[in-house]
Order: structure tokens, then sequence, then C-alpha cells
């Protein structure tokens, strides 16, 4: 069919959800969220990030993280500019003592470990990888001194359990839970770093990074900055962790993000925080892999039920079924960003079932799939 009339053809807006954006990151936006940021538009935005009004909003960030987490006494939040992928430079300057072992399933489990191999500091790092669309499990060892775990991989929808490794004691477990992060329950005890940037569960834009930091994580912080090692200012996590106790950050963050990041996740607490937000997702995850198991054309990537994600789903199409044709189709009816992962070079549609997305949406666009297809 010619791309001219493959767009033409037209969803009944009985079937369509009441919002179309399924994106993996950035994420669907509630339009309360963003109401509140054009009614401070005049008395916070462009404003001194070191003065009350901002740092009040980091104080409730903070702490409210700490509630949404269940953090055990002694955790911290902590944050700072550049997102998920400056706080793998910022741990590699300041939580890997030697070396760090690394669980490897996808694009951006890997970019951690590629970090942490090309910094001349520390020794090479143990990388323990599984095929796309599972989960590898840890090799204790007594070399290692970080595990490095990833919630979710944002990539393939594979979500893993986080369970501390028995040895050796000392070792410290850190967590990139970008796309995990307020979506998926765990127990903040199993693990020493939660780290994680706002532009997937939270509703918000990307460029900043938060952490959930344990004694020991601090503790190891403290000790590295104490050691002599060189670390650029920018990345130093020492001068984050002061900053945020401040409740503020070292250089100027963005705003706009902090406001609709606090939305979203006071919006979370008030409606009964994670539980509420994680069964949100479930209820979102169990429509879609359900429909793709009994639709006829479609069937989860992640063959394991226990590892497929309740906030990314990857859903394979026969050979038949051009992907790219239906989500252009989706996208020309309203429908965005159910695109696969580029590199992942599957015909398959990847859905962002994150906590501001409404399950009744993601059922929604169950029957639009399968309009399309049938079309088609």
């Amino acid at each position: 069919m010619a791309a001219a009339v493959v767009t033409d053809i037209r969803i009944p807006a009985n079937l369509l959800p009441s919002d179309g954006r399924f994106g993996c990151g950035p994420s669907k936006v509630r339009t309360e969220a963003a109401d509140v940021l054009r009614s401070l538009s005049a008395s916070v935005l462009g404003t001194s990030h070191r003065q009350a009004p901002v740092r009040s909003l980091v104080g409730r960030l903070r702490s409210g993280l700490g509630e949404l987490f269940a953090a055990p006494p002694g955790y911290e939040v902590v944050l700072g500019n550049g997102g998920s992928t400056a706080f793998w430079d910022l741990a590699t300057f300041g939580l890997i003592e030697s070396t760090s072992q690394h669980l490897v399933f996808g694009e951006f489990s890997s970019k951690f470990a590629e970090a942490a191999a090309a910094a001349p500091h520390i020794g090479t790092p143990q990388v323990v990888s599984s095929p796309a669309g599972t989960h590898p499990q840890p090799a204790p060892s007594e070399e290692v001194d970080l595990y490095a775990f990833t919630h979710n991989e944002t990539s393939t929808g594979v979500m893993m359990p986080l369970r501390r490794p028995e040895f050796p004691a000392e070792a410290i477990v850190a967590v990139d839970a970008t796309s995990g992060a307020g979506g998926l329950r765990f127990d903040p005890a199993e693990v020493d770093v939660y780290y994680f940037a706002p532009q997937k569960s939270f509703a918000a834009d990307g460029g900043l990074w938060v952490a959930l930091l344990s004694p020991a994580a601090l503790e190891r912080a403290e000790r590295i900055g104490r050691s002599g090692r060189w670390v650029p200012a920018f990345l130093d996590l020492r001068i984050a962790i002061t900053q945020s106790r401040l409740d503020q950050t070292y250089n100027t963050p963005a705003v706009a993000t902090i406001i609709l990041f606090v939305e979203q996740l006071e919006w979370m607490l008030a409606n009964g925080g994670l539980d509420f937000a994680a069964s949100r997702c479930e209820r979102s995850a169990r429509t879609m892999y359900a429909w793709a198991e009994g639709c006829g054309f479609a069937s989860p990537f992640v063959s394991d039920p226990a590892q497929r994600s309740n906030v990314v789903a990857t859903i394979d199409l026969d050979e038949e079924v051009d992907a790219d044709t239906v989500n252009k189709v989706l996208r020309a009816n309203g429908i965005v960003d159910t695109d696969s992962y580029r590199k992942l070079g599957r015909n398959q549609l990847r859905i962002g079932m994150f906590p501001a997305v409404e399950p009744d949406d993601v059922e929604a666009l169950t029957s639009c799939v399968d309009f399309v297809v049938s079309a088609l």
C-alpha cells in the first residue's frame, strides 16, 4: 500500500485513546502538571535556584521521594544536572574504588559498563551479559566493590528483581532505575544507589539525575573523595551531596523540570504512593501482554513472563505485518512514539506504560492496532 494511502487510514474516534502519547522517554506529561507549570511561570520560572521558592521545590522533591521509596534510616536523596548519562561518570569517579561488575542486557545497561571500561583510574570492569529479551544474574566475586544493575532495560522491555549479592560484604549495589523508578516495586534495603532521570515514570523533562543513596554509598563517596583521586567538580558526588543537603544543585537546574517532577511525585503520593503507581503499570502490562498473546499476529518479545516489564512493553509483530507501517498509521491518527528501539532492529512495537498513562488508554491502543492491521 502506498504511503499516502496508508496515512489516509482513519481510526474511528470511539476506538482512540483519550491521550495518544505512549513514548518510552520523554514520556507523557499530565495536563494537570503542565497547568501548574504555567501557573508558576511568573513567580518561579526565571528566578534564582538558590532562593526559597525553588529550594522549597527541591526540598519537596527530596522528602517526597524518600516517602515514595520508603527510604530506610540514613538513606538520602541527592540530585544534580546531566541525567543518568552524567551519573555513570559520577559513579566511575566517586563510587567505584577499583572493580565493578555490570549486568548487561541491552543498550542502556551496556553504557555504564563502557564508561567504567574507559576510566583510566579504575580496573577493568567485569561484564556479565545475556541476550536481548532476558537478563543475566550477578556472579559474586571477591574483587568487586560495586555491582551495577539495571531495574528496567528500556531498549528491550526487560525488568529484573533487585537482590543484593551475598559477597563481598563491603560491595555496594548501584541500580540504573531510569525507566523503572516510580513504576516498579523494589526493596530499597537491597540497593545502595538507586539512580534515575525524571523523563519516564516521573513525567518531566530530562537533564536531571536523582539518586537514593544508602549510608554505605555516602561513606564510599566520602572515602574516595578523601583519597586524593582527581574529580572534576561537575562530576564530584561529594559536592552534589553537600548541595542537595541545602536543597539545591551545584549549578543551575532546569526549574521547569523540577516543577513537573514534583507535581507528578505528589500526584503519586496523594493517590497511594508507589503501590498506586506500580498498580497502574501492572494493570496496563496485563492488558498489553494478554492482547499480544491472543491477537494472532503479535507476541511479547520477552518470552519469560517474570521478566516482562510493567513499564515498557516490547511486542513483536509477524513478518507480514510491517511495524513501521503500523506506526505511521498510528502517528497519523495522533497515537505517537510506539516505535521499537532503533538499535534492536526488530519488527516491533514498544509501548510506554508509565504511571501517567491511563490503563484504559493502553486497552484502547490495542483496539487501534487491531483496526490498523485489519485495514492494512
